[in-house]
Order: structure tokens, then C-alpha cells, then sequence
């Protein structure tokens, strides 16, 4: 796992900056909110470090990442005078975030106190299995470099394809917005379908648990693997990944260049769940004897097709 982080980083590094100055460059106005957005990230950033360090709960940015992107989409639609392509992309954010952050609320995630909620078990799971971040120094530069910037870094870099758009905002809308807009909200339901599902297995698993029912072999087994957990085995992932590639294909719909630098927050994203997926799957591999079957049946994030 802490290889995979070092590349993440890695990669989040050299990637954008590549991607960056081999594009078309940015004129004054878009690089002044570029700085804009890129000084209230790390404010953003370093704030959730310092809480996280005080408080001792380290999902900080988990409770930020649904909101953050709406914030900055519309900053971006406000500086390019709330031209249609870019309160259209900004509309759509705001419409993912209000679903991720009502999914993420019923799970306990946001308190009446802003710094408590549920913590994401991976990160005690983490400490656990790799000992060395129990050294307190170790684990505060841990902290300090993934949890806060890069996760922060990340969520700020799947968001700028709208800073393109506004570059190309000369070109109207046209039929590669519109199916942008209808790829978007199709993802968004399909991420919405299998949140839901998921959601009622657990509870009503709990449920049987604590009524001493006894669970059939559909909840026995521990894990949704019915609906759409029955086609893939991380169908909100796969949502969420195909959700900010489509929101890349506005910046191409502005400017009719199909490689433009902000794609490298959507590849930069399609890393992480790659990473993150492999190591809950460790973890659920050996919670549940059932889970490597499940695996070996269900393909990852896309569908079999035959």
C-alpha cells in the first residue's frame, strides 16, 4: 500500500506539471484564478491536516471532498461571467455533491461538532498493517502528504477541465456538451443506484443481527453482491471515475482538443480508486471466506459484455 501512495504522489506531481506546459498556454485572466483556487486549496489543505493532528480523526477531507468541488466549479462559471457551458458544469457538480454528501451523511460521516464523524476504518487499517506509521512523525508526514494536499490536490485537479471550458468560451454549446451533460447524469443516478443498494443490505443485515434473525445466504455471506454488486464489484467507484471523465469532455466541447491538460486530474482519480479498491479488497478478502470466490465471478469496475 505505501508503494502505491509514493506513485500516487509521484505521479501527481509530474503528471499535471507535463501535461500543463506541453498544452496551450493560459491567458492572464485564467491564470489568475488558477492561483485563486490553487491558494485556497492549500489553505483547505493545511487546515484539514491541523484538525485532523488535533483532534485525531483523519478523515477531514472526507467530510470536504463533496463539497470543495462545487465551490470551485462555481468560482470559475462566476470569473467567466456565468457563461452557459460553465454554470452548466457547475449545475452538475453541485448536483453530485448534494448526492455524495447526503449518502455520505446517513453514514455518519458529518457531527453537529464539524471535526467529529466517523473516521474511514482504512486508515487504522492502514497503521495496522504497516507498523511503521505508528511513529508519530511518520504517520504526521503521512498525513501531512497524502491525506491532506494530495487528496486536496486531487479533488481541485478532477475540477479544473472547467478552467478550459472557460477558455473555449467563445464556442456555444454543442452536441458533445449535451452528451457530456446526459453521460454526467447518467453516472450520477447509476452512482446513486448502487449507493442505495448498498445501503440497504447493510442496514437491513444489522438489522437481522440485532433482531437475532437468522440471515439467509444472501446476508450471510457479508457483502452486497446482488444488483449492481452483482455485475461489478465496485459499481459507485466505477460511477464516480466515468463521472469526472465525462466532466472532462466539456474542456473538449470549448476548445476541440481532445488531449488538453486537465485530463490529468480524471487520470489521476482512475489511479487512486485503483489503489484504494486493491486495498479494501485485501481487507474484505480476508473479513469474508466468501469474497475471493466473489471475485473471481464479478470483474472489478466494468461490466462483463459476453
Amino acid at each position: 500500500m505505501l508503494r502505491t501512495i509514493l506513485f500516487l504522489i509521484v505521479t501527481l506531481i509530474t503528471l499535471p506539471v507535463v501535461a500543463f506546459y506541453t498544452d496551450q498556454s493560459l491567458d492572464p485572466e485564467h491564470w489568475a484564478a488558477l492561483k485563486t483556487l490553487f491558494s485556497a486549496m492549500l489553505v483547505v489543505a493545511l487546515s484539514c491536516f491541523a484538525v485532523s493532528e488535533l483532534t485525531r480523526n483523519y478523515s477531514q477531507v472526507d467530510k470536504l471532498w463533496s463539497l470543495l468541488p462545487i465551490g470551485y466549479t462555481w468560482y470559475v462559471a462566476a470569473q467567466a461571467g456565468f457563461d452557459a457551458r460553465t454554470v452548466l458544469m457547475a449545475l452538475l457538480a453541485t448536483l453530485w455533491g448534494a448526492r455524495l454528501t447526503y449518502n455520505f451523511s446517513r453514514r455518519g460521516g458529518y457531527h453537529w461538532i464539524p471535526w467529529r464523524g466517523e473516521e474511514d476504518y482504512r486508515w487504522a487499517e492502514l497503521r495496522r498493517r504497516q507498523p511503521a506509521l505508528n511513529s508519530r512523525p511518520v504517520w504526521m508526514a503521512f498525513n501531512l502528504f497524502f491525506i491532506s494536499l494530495y487528496q486536496n490536490t486531487l479533488i481541485l485537479l478532477f475540477t479544473l477541465p472547467i478552467i478550459v471550458a472557460w477558455q473555449g468560451q467563445s464556442r456555444p454549446l454543442n452536441a458533445l456538451d449535451i452528451l457530456a451533460a446526459v453521460l454526467m447524469t447518467g453516472f450520477i443516478l447509476l452512482e446513486t443506484v448502487a449507493d442505495q443498494q448498498q445501503w440497504n443490505f447493510q442496514q437491513e443485515k444489522h438489522r437481522r443481527r440485532r433482531a437475532g434473525e437468522p440471515l439467509d445466504v444472501k446476508y450471510a455471506r457479508g457483502f452486497c453482491s446482488t444488483g449492481l454488486w452483482g455485475r461489478v464489484r465496485h459499481p459507485n467507484y466505477a460511477a464516480e471515475q466515468a463521472i469526472w471523465i465525462s466532466f472532462y469532455l466539456f474542456s473538449v466541447a470549448a476548445t476541440g482538443r481532445w488531449l488538453n491538460w486537465s485530463l490529468a486530474g480524471g487520470i489521476l482519480l482512475l489511479l487512486l480508486f485503483l489503489g484504494s479498491s486493491d486495498f479494501s479488497e485485501k481487507i474484505s478478502a480476508e473479513k469474508y471466506p466468501g469474497y475471493a470466490a466473489y471475485q473471481e465471478l464479478v470483474p472489478r469496475f466494468w461490466p462483463k459484455l459476453w
